[in-house]
């Protein structure tokens, strides 16, 4: 067997690659853009960030979307997934529609399809209005009108052209960032709020995706989670038992709501015994449960292992879900040096089966994987190119876990890497590079196709390698 005939993909794969509007836009205050948290945030604190650069300084894809979709069809993407910013469209969150903006994202719609690349598109990625988070961003239900009323705004200028829309990306992450860990503003560390952040996020998908049938809009809409698999340190019921209350609060808090419009009985459990049960009315919950996903993007990037609580907590510490558990770190375990991630596959295998078995074979897509490697410079070659092996190495054994996955009954439908292009990374700005496509930002931007790239383009070509 030769090895092009090894990883056979259906014909219809989606092949492609995923970005964010705030980590690749650039033109942070033009246009009649309004300000995001993240622009606010480097403004106050810009030593919080690598290197001191910011989003104005990100991959400048609002003046370059044309040349990189030409280079996204060049190598081989039939879809991208795209994110919408919030404060570009409507610069206060709520008020009067920004029209440059408007024509901007249809230019980048129009521009995918003429091209081949369907577009999948995102509505939110970390990036709250800055005039929301002054009445205190998912705090407030405000924030949840507003939402709705942004959700479709987009549905009526862009539904037409778009068949593939998600929600949220990774709605655990500005819980855990803004509320619990201090890795994104506003740099709390409140339980209780964390909590109604969360709440009030599942709630403003489930608006939306009523919003989006009201509205009878014909295509799919969907989530994207961050999935990562809690694995217990042993077979003892104690181990497993904090394997599955981390499960719960960081997967099933949203996973459970999104396809099976209910929250993990565990989760509730603890919250009421802890006294962090959220603010909410009885209907809301109603129309969490009726508008459930019709798809689910999955991002993955590294496994969660954990362990039984070894020392008893701190009482007089802030409440964290880790009270729970403890983290495990396995011996020989395969380690992203740069990222200080560990590389585990066959996770992705593992969360594609279990969707299949508990939560109805629900279609779904690997939204994001990646690899970020720090100072890839010192790969390039005479010609110029990177040669990210690794890169290559690290999305091959994803596949082929995926294919695995495939041949037995899972229901997902595509692969898009974590990123296009190299781009702007939160708080760790430029540090790790993770596209397919290199950006020299001493050489105004400049664009060149890594190894990798070129390697996919034959990938997606043969539905295979």
């Amino acid at each position: 067997m030769t090895q092009t005939e090894q990883y056979r993909f259906p014909k219809d794969f989606w092949w492609g690659s995923s970005a964010s509007a705030t980590q690749t836009e650039g033109a942070a205050d033009r246009d009649g853009k309004g300000q995001n948290i993240w622009d606010y945030w480097f403004e106050k604190e810009p030593h919080r960030f690598f290197d001191h650069v910011g989003p104005a300084a990100t991959s400048q894809f609002y003046d370059n979307y044309k040349e990189d979709i030409r280079l996204m069809k060049e190598l081989g993407h039939n879809s991208f997934r795209m994110s919408i910013s919030w404060s570009r469209l409507i610069p206060d969150g709520t008020g009067e529609l920004n029209a440059k903006a408007a024509e901007f994202y249809h230019s980048v719609i129009d521009e995918l399809i003429v091209n081949g690349i369907e577009p999948f598109v995102n509505l939110f990625h970390f990036d709250m209005p800055m005039e929301l988070q002054k009445i205190g961003g998912w705090v407030n239900r405000e924030t949840v009108d507003a939402y709705e009323n942004y959700a479709r705004t987009c549905f009526r200028l862009f539904g037409g052209r778009v068949k593939k829309w998600f929600t949220h990306n990774e709605p655990i992450v500005p819980v855990e960032g803004g509320y619990l860990y201090d890795f994104h503003y506003p740099n709390k560390v409140d339980f209780k709020e964390a909590v109604q952040v969360g709440f009030h996020t599942m709630l403003s998908s489930a608006r939306a995706i009523q919003a989006y049938r009201e509205m009878k809009q014909d295509g799919k809409i969907g989530i994207i989670l961050n999935l990562t698999p809690s694995y217990p340190r042993s077979s003892h019921p104690a181990d497993v038992k904090a394997g599955e209350i981390a499960d719960a609060f960081f997967n099933r808090s949203f996973l459970d709501p999104s396809v099976k419009g209910e929250f993990p009985k565990e989760l509730v459990a603890i919250l009421k015994n802890e006294g962090f049960v959220p603010d909410y009315k009885k209907e809301d919950l109603e129309v969490i449960k009726h508008n459930t996903v019709d798809l689910l993007g999955v991002n993955y990037y590294q496994p969660r292992r954990v362990k039984a609580k070894e020392h008893l907590p701190n009482p007089d510490a802030p409440f964290l879900p880790d009270r729970y558990f403890d983290p495990y770190v396995m011996p020989g375990r395969k380690m992203n040096p740069h990222r200080g991630w560990e590389i585990y596959e066959k996770g992705v295998y593992d969360i594609l089966i279990n969707l299949k078995e508990n939560y109805g074979n629900i279609e779904c897509f690997i939204s994001e994987n990646g690899m970020g490697v720090e100072g890839e410079e010192r790969f390039r070659d005479e010609q110029g190119i990177i040669q990210d092996d690794y890169r290559i190495e690290f999305i091959k054994e994803h596949l082929k876990w995926i294919h695995r996955a495939i041949q037995e009954g899972s229901n997902v439908k595509g692969y898009h890497l974590w990123t296009f292009m190299d781009n702007w990374s939160w708080t760790n700005a430029y540090k790790n590079r993770y596209g397919f496509v290199s950006v020299n930002l001493e050489k105004d931007g400049e664009r060149t196709v890594k190894k990798s790239g070129n390697w996919f383009k034959k990938v997606a070509e043969q539905h295979g390698f």
